[in-house]
Order: structure tokens, then C-alpha cells, then sequence
């Protein structure tokens, strides 16, 4: 038998083809609905959205059955279910320390973290559509339960809107859970983000007439609630308010929690 060279022998380098962001989307979409808290969690959107429309049947006076009234009753459950639901999408990988597994079979943490955001906002575009359909069932109802006209004061630009301002109060929880990535600290975190800070900037506007002027350049929720205001359209500089504000309360945290995540090591 003739020798042969160590040197000329050459082995085929393996290849592995990179995961599809499309697959990991999925699968993280998967992952929300697979256990009981997620579903019921998504489920529970629904769920409120039929009590919000039914209570407006019942309580509201004839005059307010309009599909405006329906969209913002149903709006209030929802806009506190959706971020949670983003949070607990990110948490999820250390609280229940499934990261450990999902980082090993995708090594690239920025496409996991970028699969959850998408698969958020197609819940949450998801669950906008589900709640103007239950608003438009229950708009139908009133008018033949009460008698009363059926109004239509809402338009397709006040929609996108409205979805816009809803897919911001989901990316304000992702971010927390990004930040954050606890279960508990992110949600005490997003509760402190949506009821006590506005309330103590309104206390402060209200007293003090320097911040009164200020209040739309630095409060987040001050700043977004024209989205959800349906008799009027936004201005140039309500637009600007939204813009500093989220570059101020959502994008720079966003951007440092992205930082945490790809560089502490997971236990």
C-alpha cells in the first residue's frame, strides 16, 4: 500500500443552513399559546372585549350607542392584556429558564428576541381586528335591541390610529421585558409606566404651569392618547410629541435592554 500525505487528505467542510426568521416567528407564536396562561391570557381579549361591548348595551344611554362608544370601552381591557402578553413572550425564556435551550439552538439571540416582537404585533394586530369586529357586532345590536339609529362615526384613518397607538402600548411592554427580563419586575415596571407616572405628570401639570407646557414633550401616555381620540385628527406637533417621547421612554430603553441581552450570559 502506497502512503499517503496527512497533508493532501481534506475533508469536506459541514454546512448548515441558517433557521428562516419566518420558522422562528412561528414558533414563538407557537410558544404563546402553548401553555395554559398564554391561551387563556390571548383568550381573555376576546373574553373582555364581549363583557366591554355587552356593558355599553346595557349601561350606556341611547344617544352614546355609536361605534366610537364601542371601540373605546373595548379598548380599556385590551390595552392592559396586550403588553402583558409581549412581556411575558420575553420574560418566559429566563423566568422559566427556557432560554437556556432556545439560545442553544439559535445561537443568534438578536433573531429570537426580533421573532418575538414580530410575533407580538401580529397578535396585537390580530386582537385590534377582533375587537372592531366585536364593536361592530355590538353596534349592530344595540341599534336592535334600542331602537336607536346605527352610527358609524369612525373612519379608516382613526382605525389605523387606533392600531398604531395599540402596537405602541404592546412595544412599551416588550421593551420592559427586554430590559428587564423578570416576569414580576417587568410587570410592576409597565403598571408604574401606565398609571402612576401619568398621574403624578398630570398632578404636576395641573400645579405647576412651566411642566403644563412641557407635559406633551415628556408624557408617553400624555402624548399617545390622541391615537385614540376619534372626533379629531392629529397635528404636526401632536405627531412630534409622540416621536420624542418614544424615542425618550421607549426606543433608548429598548436599545439598552437589547445590549443586556446580548451580552449577559444566561443562567
Amino acid at each position: 500500500m502506497s502512503a499517503i500525505a496527512a497533508g493532501t487528505i481534506r475533508t469536506g467542510r459541514a454546512t448548515v443552513d441558517r433557521i428562516p426568521l419566518s420558522r422562528i416567528t412561528a414558533v414563538e407564536l407557537r410558544k404563546m399559546f402553548d401553555t395554559r396562561s398564554g391561551f387563556w391570557l390571548i383568550a381573555s381579549i376576546a373574553i373582555s372585549a364581549v363583557l366591554a361591548a355587552a356593558g355599553v348595551i346595557l349601561f350606556a344611554p341611547d344617544d352614546q350607542l355609536t361605534y366610537s362608544t364601542f371601540a373605546t370601552a373595548i379598548r380599556f381591557p385590551v390595552v392592559i392584556i396586550l403588553p402583558l402578553i409581549a412581556i411575558l413572550a420575553v420574560t418566559s425564556e429566563w423566568s422559566q429558564r427556557t432560554g437556556l435551550t432556545t439560545f442553544t439552538l439559535v445561537p443568534h439571540r438578536s433573531r429570537i428576541i426580533a421573532a418575538k416582537a414580530i410575533s407580538s404585533v401580529v397578535i396585537a394586530i390580530a386582537a385590534m381586528a377582533l375587537t372592531f369586529a366585536v364593536g361592530a357586532v355590538g353596534n349592530l345590536l344595540s341599534a336592535a335591541v334600542t331602537g336607536t339609529t346605527l352610527v358609524w362615526d369612525v373612519t379608516v384613518t382613526q382605525c389605523l390610529y387606533y392600531v398604531l397607538g395599540m402596537v405602541l402600548s404592546l412595544l412599551i411592554g416588550f421593551m420592559l421585558g427586554v430590559l428587564i427580563r423578570a416576569s414580576i419586575g417587568a410587570i410592576v415596571a409597565y403598571f408604574v409606566y401606565t398609571f402612576l407616572l401619568p398621574t403624578v405628570f398630570g398632578l404636576l401639570a395641573s400645579s405647576q404651569q412651566w411642566f403644563h407646557d412641557l407635559q406633551p414633550w415628556i408624557d408617553i401616555q400624555f402624548a399617545q392618547s390622541g391615537l385614540f381620540v376619534f372626533d379629531k385628527s392629529l397635528t404636526a406637533e401632536q405627531w412630534a410629541n409622540i416621536g420624542v417621547t418614544g424615542i425618550v421612554w421607549l426606543v433608548i430603553p429598548l436599545l439598552i435592554g437589547l445590549r443586556l441581552v446580548m451580552r449577559t450570559e444566561v443562567k
